[in-house]
């Protein structure tokens, strides 16, 4: 699955008449670039959720053939990505697992190494973290298992493991078990997936992260760095 539902207001005013992953870099889409990284990784069936400017999307969709099968997941109110992810929710219940991509952003990662390290395992979830400045970051013990979460901005803190513990920015790239929705239908219809990702570990399930090392990666959240990313794609 793709998010690409969002308004991407700190993109204005390039996202004022289209949405966010429909802005260009490289020549292409950022929805683009990460269709065909989803399809090189072996993905077959994809899910796109829309909302702002969603005609706009769905219209390029339909306009080019990726060789995959696309459904569109059209929220007619922003849902947030956990929200998102239960309102798509059918489209997962007779899967084993399926990957979820953010649209805009960026990486150079190998899709396929975190698709084999969630495939032997039980893990509910396995997710892309990396070393980099955040206001929130997900706390993982020695082991990589989620063991907490902390948003520096606002002081607040969970923690329900007694082990040593290191800090980690989630970097919108996750394997996820559709058992995870297990855990969403107490959340209402706007929420986000860290939640889920805490109350379901609390719970007991194994959730993971893994590193991404050297991995290029870049969240195309503003200009500057929409201008950053048209510069790595040239060199």
């Amino acid at each position: 699955m793709l998010f690409a539902a969002g308004r991407g207001t700190r993109l204005a005013p390039l996202t004022d008449r289209h949405p966010k992953c429909l802005v260009t870099a490289g020549n292409k889409t950022l929805l683009e670039h990460n269709i065909l990284k989803l399809k090189a990784a072996g993905v077959k069936t994809l899910v796109i959720n829309v909302h702002h400017f969603a005609e706009q999307v769905i219209e390029f969709v339909r306009s080019n053939d990726f060789g995959l099968a696309i459904q569109i997941s059209e929220e007619q109110e922003l849902l947030g990505q956990g929200g998102g992810l239960l309102y798509a929710s059918e489209h997962f219940k007779n899967e084993e697992a399926f990957l979820v991509c953010n649209s805009d952003i960026f990486t150079d990662l190998d899709l396929g190494s975190l698709i084999s390290a969630h495939a032997e395992s039980t893990r509910l979830a396995t997710l892309a973290v990396a070393k980099r400045e955040t206001s929130r970051y997900l706390r993982f013990d020695q082991n990589n298992n989620l063991c907490g979460w902390e948003n520096r901005k606002t002081g607040e803190k969970i923690s329900w493991s007694d082990n040593s513990y290191d800090n980690w920015a989630f970097n919108g790239i996750q394997i996820i078990s559709p058992k995870i929705f297990d855990y969403m239908h107490d959340l209402g219809t706007f929420f986000s997936t860290i939640p889920v990702y805490l109350k379901a570990a609390q719970a007991g399930e194994n959730i993971k992260a893994i590193p991404m090392g050297q991995s290029y990666w870049i969240d195309i959240g503003t200009v500057e760095k929409l201008e950053a990313l048209r510069q790595y794609l040239q060199e």
